[in-house]
């Protein structure tokens, strides 16, 4: 079962001790001396040697491979049991000795139905040991993850919190393998390791990559009932890190996560959790996790609320973002600078464009400085609901908060004056924005100039940003075009349009169907016949044949309203209710 690497010892290794007697090693006498100590721990006795021989001293240890579990522990399946030397001797000769003496013994070990040196029968004579079990000896033993052997030692030490102090250290210190052992050998002593002790070990394991062991430690607390909330939060966030969320989600379930019978769980597993499905932006598992810690009766800490506005509010679940915030208030929770700009969005999203100002004011009087984003958020949600002072003001913050506006400032300024119906206002800002900071225009905030231009009637100032806009090489789209050309319908320019128009097609920009309707209009007040007939064999579609019927019976063209018509259905389009009305009226008149 194991070598004797000292001076000619025997040993009895028995279920119930171990035992040592001096020998002659080869006719030599010897002068050694023998001290035994023995810890009995249920039903096998285990025993600590320190062999004196002349100036070295040799203490025993036991090295074990290979974990398996056995009475509720995780022990060794595969032990090699020897007593080394821990330090050497000064005689080269008497090491010389030993060192053959090694050779010259085999010990084996029993199976993993009995205690950790279970049922052995040592029979002593001469200088021989002989190891007799009940058991087939095991396989051979495995190494460790990390290329090292486990060793579990003979401890002279039996006071559990001074051992799991130790244990505490070097796992902090991250000797990992010395931590290992260590709390291997107090299991095989029948020590347990302390909660504190067992968490250090835990979290030294995972930073070192060592999961497999990890979970190993942490299914010997739970078997220990010594778990506590870190203890589930280290071993889920592990898992997620390396096997995934629906790995770590499975281990969650597998607790007894979403259960209602009675679990360990406290505050911060659910905190870990939470956040585990906020990095894959589950909002879904977010819900259920939250509905269930209220249902074992915990209360949600600051982190839990921060995790669940922000999940919520970043995936666009407004509403849950909003609920969360009220249940932290409700508790009495301070928010902080995260979780309230998180709600702003919320809320301008949501167009409560009130609550998003009032807690961008409790910011500002709880000396909090509120990001640009949230500041550009209720600038649009203050200018979409016309509140066009308030959304000024807000700006003129920004910039005393050391901000600099960038386009979607500019762009939520804009579109509060567009709103507001203060077109004049919008185009001098926008001229403002293309004099101080032309790097920041883009086709948005060119299309909301132009639709000012189109609602003042402006045309050529129209055309003006169109080629503006061309000469600095952004993309023009078909709404900018389509802008432009309805500007000219207003003002009824039919010849401009359909040169704005034609340079559309030339620039390989696709025109639709507002395109056509608008040119149409234009042409029919224009009296452009000639050209609505080309634009319906461009694009021959149900609203443009309804828009040029209709036209054609409001100036009077009731023959081309009827032919028209006729081309219309037999093109198999229905037409609307109004022209087959305006027809019928005409046809009425005529009889």
């Amino acid at each position: 079962m194991g070598e004797v690497l000292s001076n000619s010892v025997s040993v009895i290794i028995a279920s119930s001790g171990f035992a040592c007697r001096q020998n002659n090693l080869y006719g030599r006498p010897s002068t050694s001396s023998y001290t035994i100590c023995c810890r009995k721990h249920g039903c096998v006795m285990l025993h600590g040697s320190t062999v004196k021989s002349k100036r070295c001293i040799s203490f025993g240890c036991l090295r074990m491979k290979g974990p398996q579990r056995l009475h509720n522990s995780i022990i060794a399946s595969n032990i090699v049991a020897s007593i080394e030397p821990v330090t050497t001797s000064e005689d080269v000769r008497e090491n010389h000795l030993i060192e053959r003496r090694e050779e010259l013994l085999d010990l084996d070990f029993v199976g993993s139905n009995l205690p950790p040196w279970g049922n052995v029968v040592v029979q002593q004579g001469g200088s021989d040991v002989e190891v007799k079990s009940g058991n087939q000896p095991l396989a051979v033993s495995r190494k460790m993850a990390f290329g090292s052997e486990i060793r579990v030692q003979f401890l002279e030490e039996a006071n559990e919190e001074i051992l799991s102090r130790r244990v505490l250290m070097l796992s902090r210190s991250n000797k990992v393998r010395s931590a290992l052992e260590l709390y291997e050998s107090m299991k095989c002593s029948g020590l347990q390791p302390n909660v504190h002790a067992c968490n250090s070990l835990l979290s030294c394991l995972i930073r070192n990559g060592l999961l497999d062991y990890a979970l190993r430690v942490f299914e010997f607390m739970r078997t220990n009932e010594i778990t506590t909330g870190h203890s589930y939060s280290l071993i889920l966030k592990a898992v997620e890190h390396a096997q995934g969320f629906d790995s770590a989600l499975d281990m969650f379930v597998g607790f007894g996560g979403y259960s209602r019978q009675k679990k360990d769980f406290d505050v911060i597993v659910y905190n870990t959790m939470i956040s585990v499905c906020g990095r894959v932006n589950n909002w879904i598992e977010t819900v259920k996790l939250w509905r269930s810690m209220k249902e074992d009766g915990l209360i949600g800490t600051r982190v839990t609320y921060s995790l669940l506005v922000c999940i919520f509010a970043r995936c666009s679940q407004n509403e849950l973002a909003l609920d969360a915030y009220n249940e932290m208030i409700q508790n009495g929770l301070e928010p902080g600078d995260d979780v309230t700009q998180a709600v702003i969005g919320s809320c301008t999203r949501e167009g409560k464009w009130d609550l998003a100002l009032n807690l961008f004011e409790n910011m500002l009087n709880g000396r909090l400085k509120p990001n640009l984003i949230s500041c550009n958020a209720l600038i649009n949600s203050l200018g979409k609901a016309g509140e066009v002072k308030l959304a000024f003001k807000v700006h003129g913050i920004i910039k005393i908060l050391g901000h600099t506006p960038d386009v979607y400032t500019w762009n939520g300024l804009l579109t509060a004056l567009y709103k507001a119906n203060q077109h004049a206002d919008a185009l001098q800002l926008f001229e403002s924005i293309k004099t101080e900071q032309s790097s920041e225009l883009n086709v948005h905030l060119y299309n909301t100039a132009l639709m000012a231009c189109q609602k003042l009637g402006l045309w050529e100032k129209s055309l003006q940003l169109l080629w503006q806009m061309e000469t600095s090489e952004l993309p023009v789209s078909t709404s900018s075009y389509n802008i432009v050309i309805h500007a000219c319908e207003i003002a009824r320019k039919p010849k401009i349009a359909l040169q704005v128009y034609e340079h559309m097609v030339h620039r390989k920009c696709t025109p639709d169907t507002l395109t056509y309707l608008s040119l149409i209009r234009g042409c029919i007040w224009g009296s452009l016949w000639a050209e609505v007939e080309e634009i319906l064999e461009v694009a021959p579609d149900v609203s443009l044949y309804n828009a040029v019927i209709q036209g054609m019976c409001l100036r009077g063209k009731f023959e081309s309203a009827k032919k028209v018509y006729t081309r219309m259905r037999e093109s198999g389009l229905k037409p609307d209710g109004k022209t087959r009305a305006l027809m019928l009226q005409n046809l009425q008149r005529k009889i």
